[in-house]
């Protein structure tokens, strides 16, 4: 396991080789956020980025989205897949979203994930991106790339947050998560990761970097 020295050289070569970083989720406000980081599941930014526009075009408040029919929303989501899920999620996070918090995303973490569809994950990308708390978001890239590079032993996500959390200062928590991602993206990616030529390798734990 890494030692918090060692976390911060990890943050800073990070930070170096990503020093722009910011969600790949086009959105214009917390709801449009809220929303995509919904329909983002097990599919890419890309997919969600070709739906979106039109469906915020045509549902652009939750009170709409509210009293959608599902067959609408099913048609205007369904390149992201799952989109029966995907349609009654979003339909349902829209309506409690009217009737519980008067049409506006609330933003502290306990409430949000009382929302239909939303855990930790998307609480925190809604939280970091719309409302510039500081946040941990342990993705699918998160979780692989930190127990490669030694930053935590565990593999459930609320653990790895926080053990995170506990690495890093808070400053960095929201950048981090980001970074991560897209060096999980470029470099450090799930079946063929490209460790000869990654700039973290001299700090990574990985077993297949030799």
């Amino acid at each position: 396991m890494k030692n918090k020295q060692d976390a911060k050289k990890i943050c800073n070569i990070l930070g170096t080789g990503y020093p722009d970083v910011k969600t790949q989720l086009l959105h214009r406000n917390p709801y449009e956020l809220l929303i995509a980081t919904i329909l983002s599941a097990q599919c890419t930014d890309r997919q969600v980025n070709s739906v979106t526009p039109a469906l915020f075009r045509r549902f652009p408040s939750p009170g709409l989205l509210a009293e959608a029919p599902l067959e609408e929303i099913e048609k205007l989501i369904r390149p992201t897949g799952f989109f029966h899920n995907k349609a009654k999620h979003i339909r349902n996070c829209a309506l409690a979203l009217q009737e519980r918090f008067s049409g506006k995303v609330p933003e502290s973490l306990d409430e949000l994930i009382t929302l239909p569809g939303v855990g930790r994950k998307t609480a925190n990308v809604v939280r970091s991106a719309a409302f510039a708390q500081a946040a941990v978001v342990v993705d699918t890239h998160v979780k692989r790339i930190s127990k490669r590079l030694g930053l935590t032993e565990n593999t459930d996500p609320e653990k790895i947050e926080s053990d995170l959390m506990k690495l890093l200062p808070e400053e960095e928590w929201n950048d981090f998560g980001l970074r991560l991602i897209y060096f999980g993206r470029e470099i450090c990616t799930a079946r063929k990761p490209k460790c000869p030529g990654c700039f973290l390798r001299e700090l990574c734990e990985y077993p297949h970097k030799l």
